[in-house]
């Protein structure tokens, strides 16, 4: 974070204060500051530095200051200072792509349709980053990286299983994890609790969790199509010993893998490095290939995480916010971000950018097809006392998936209608 001193415009030199205030005696303008917050473990410190110094030597007279920010309690800061509360102050701020809804609903961010029709190319984002920052037709969140769950195996046990290519459908899918799937080995490690993996099963029913209907929101967990993605997922879990009682973090899936009887999790490609920290041995023995889908000429559809840019309508900046944006979403940053982090770029059309980098390349596979969750500004509240992760263990566990998933969703429905 960089330290400098703000200029100070009088009440006499308003005027003056459109390009920068004047000094006694004819001193050069001091720079016009402008506040870019990045989210800690974004972008390394070496991308920040040199996007810094790139932006800066492009803008004369524009002094970008980087400020990083935590995660936890993110939420208040930035409303703070989308409402005008806050003390501080920012020009463009990264947020998580399925946080825009609740800031769409307080107010506060500045419409960014034509600029991502004009400047962007928003032709080519990516759906799962890009939906979630648009409400009727307004786009207020600009898709930045993405990042999503792939399949990692163990090739090992996939040739000891004569499983000689990653599957590409569901029914190779389930056909070769029967044959890994025998005496203290798994053919899969699939907790019963992993709703993130279940929100893409029943994407690819043409279900969904949650819809709006004209404004009033229903769970739709009874769905036949829900249904159908849940009683995939019961198939698949049972190739396997995962708990149906607990998600893939109680244990970390990571740790039970590196254990070496396991031959699948569904995670993000960056979990490998965990898989082979605890088990070194593992090193160079691990694949990734896509969820698959339904049928053989897609992958499956699976939940997009990431982040996007807005800009608070409160700036006094916003041309210079919207050159930071036009410069962090260009081919270059968007390529150079995505090799400095292994993360999917913002665009389809950039798939290509991160080939070298199996995991990276494989996320961008499925990233074509990713979604993201529900665009209310509530559904963080459904998230924090979850009625999707009982619902998963009543089925698994033997009970009548209607009558489970409809109160899983009348559940749903009380908190996305519930007023704050």
């Amino acid at each position: 974070m960089k330290t400098r001193f703000p200029a100070v415009c009088t009440a006499l030199a308003a005027a003056a204060a459109l390009t920068g205030c004047s000094s006694p005696g004819g001193a050069a303008p001091r720079p016009q500051k402008v506040t870019l917050w990045l989210m800690k473990g974004s972008a390394s410190e070496d991308f920040t530095t040199r996007f810094t110094a790139s932006f800066e030597q492009d803008h004369p007279g524009v002094d970008l200051d980087v400020r990083i920010q935590e995660w936890t309690g993110i939420g208040d800061k930035v409303n703070g200072v989308l409402s005008g509360r806050s003390t501080e102050r920012a020009d463009v701020i990264e947020v998580g792509n399925t946080q825009v809804a609740q800031y769409i609903e307080n107010g506060g961010l500045s419409e960014l349709t034509l600029e991502g029709l004009r400047k962007w190319g928003n032709q080519d984002w990516l759906e799962g980053l890009a939906d979630p920052g648009s409400i009727n037709g307004a786009q207020y969140g600009v898709p930045w990286y993405a990042a999503n769950r792939v399949v990692i195996y163990h090739k090992d046990l996939f040739a000891n299983a004569n499983v000689k290519s990653p599957p590409r459908n569901r029914q190779e899918w389930i056909q070769a994890t029967q044959k890994l799937d025998k005496g203290d080995q798994q053919g899969i490690y699939l907790p019963g609790q992993n709703w993130y993996v279940l929100s893409g099963f029943i994407w690819d029913e043409g279900g969904d969790l949650a819809t709006d209907g004209n404004g009033k929101w229903s769970g739709t967990l009874d769905d036949d199509r829900a249904l159908a993605g849940m009683e995939f997922y019961k198939q698949l879990q049972a190739l396997g010993d995962g708990p149906k009682d607990a998600d893939e973090e109680t244990p970390p899936q990571a740790e039970v893998f590196a254990r070496g009887k396991v031959a699948q999790i569904i995670a993000p490609p960056g979990q490998a490095a965990a898989i082979e920290a605890a088990n070194p041995a593992l090193k160079g023995k691990l694949g990734f290939f896509p969820v698959p889908g339904k049928t053989s000429d897609k992958p499956g559809a699976v939940f997009t995480g990431g982040s996007v840019l807005i800009v608070p309508a409160r700036t006094g900046q916003r041309d210079h916010a919207i050159d930071v944006i036009t410069d962090l979403v260009s081919e270059r940053w968007q390529t150079e971000l995505a090799r400095a982090m292994s993360y999917v770029p913002n665009k389809t059309t950039l798939a290509h950018v991160v080939e070298g980098d199996q995991g990276a390349a494989t996320m961008a596979v499925g990233a074509a097809q990713g979604r993201a969750t529900p665009k209310s500004a509530r559904w963080a509240e459904v998230e924090a006392d979850n009625p999707i992760k009982p619902y998963m263990t009543a089925v698994l566990t033997g009970q009548d998936p209607e009558k489970a998933a409809r109160a899983a969703s009348e559940a749903i429905s009380r908190v996305l209608n519930s007023a704050r």
